[in-house]
């Protein structure tokens, strides 16, 4: 088990990374804002189901394995552009009518939550997280590496709920006001489509590390 000083610098590090917008928080944002509160909540979860792929391949030695292979990382980044830019091209084609109330209904729950660990899971920047940051807190001496590596994953997951969920709230409780007009959530629309453009085009130019 890792001595308390080295969890509390593992958590206080964890929320440093996790309070820095990316794909993931853009993903839960966007859809508070669409949706509402379930919505965001929903893809949180989703966001966190892809982060466990990622806590039990570091647990087996595959996420360094994929870091050091050029062909791996060139594939998930490549994968996880191009799924942004689909979905920023989608934003920007909506028309910003879809009404909870009226018009075509919103996107299923499940379908959600899918979505979310998709973004996740082809995010370069978590395998990357995961192959290089969470190694540093192991201490052979203290037991199993792989326990270790587990242990810490698990706990990223825990605060990164907490911090992704007060996204969704936040965005949700902040948006009520925009989703009431149509060229409100045009905008909106929009400015999201914008950002998935962008985070798809920084990731598809990230280099590896």
């Amino acid at each position: 088990m890792p001595h308390l000083s080295t969890i509390l610098l593992f958590a206080a590090a964890t929320m440093a990374v996790l309070l820095v917008p990316g794909p993931a928080v853009v993903y839960i944002v966007t859809r508070s804002v669409a949706q509402g509160r379930v919505a965001g909540l929903v893809s949180v979860l989703g966001i966190h189901a892809g982060t466990t792929v990622y806590v039990m391949a570091t647990s087996a030695g595959l996420s360094a394995l994929l870091t050091a292979s050029s062909t791996a990382f060139q594939i998930v980044k490549y994968l996880g552009a191009a799924y942004l830019i689909w979905l920023g091209i989608q934003k920007l084609r909506a028309r910003g009518d879809a009404d909870p109330a009226a018009g075509q209904p919103p996107a299923s729950l499940p379908r959600i939550f899918g979505q979310g660990i998709i973004v996740n899971i082809l995010n370069p920047k978590t395998l990357i997280f995961f192959a290089a940051f969470l190694p540093q807190f192991v201490d052979p001496a203290r037991g199993p590496v792989a326990f270790q590596l587990a242990f810490f994953g698990l706990a990223f997951i825990v605060l990164g709920i907490a911090s992704d969920g007060t996204y969704a709230l936040l965005s949700s409780a902040l948006a009520t006001r925009l989703r009431r007009t149509t060229r409100a959530r045009r905008r909106l629309d929009r400015s999201s489509g914008i950002v998935y453009l962008a985070l798809g085009t920084f990731a598809a130019t990230l280099r590896e590390a």
